[in-house]
């Protein structure tokens, strides 16, 4: 779906919110097209992936591989570094601001 399109992200979040519902606040956060999944150990990490791969599988939506991570122990996300117990702004962001 183009984003485009005056209505597209608010569709696309729509219809991902459908797709991942009972899934989202357990163990998944979506923003549009980024699909956070997040789990306290790396058995639970692998079967919440598999799970979210086949609900969106289910629903004929792909991953694009090239754009995905797998496994990681912090993240940049919506202009935040997330990781274990602990958020904090993106110093690169921080210094886009500043400058």
């Amino acid at each position: 779906m183009p984003f485009g399109l005056t209505n597209a992200p608010a569709t696309f979040s729509t219809l991902m919110n459908q797709v991942l519902h009972g899934f989202l606040d357990e163990f998944v956060v979506v923003y549009l097209d980024n699909i956070v999944v997040y789990s306290g150990t790396l058995a639970e990490h692998v079967e919440h992936l598999r799970q979210v791969l086949m609900r969106l599988r289910e629903h004929e939506l792909y991953t694009n591989v090239s754009k995905c991570s797998f496994a990681q122990e912090t993240i940049s996300f919506l202009g935040h570094i997330v990781e274990r117990g602990r958020i904090r702004m993106d110093p690169k962001k921080v210094q886009a601001i500043e400058e």
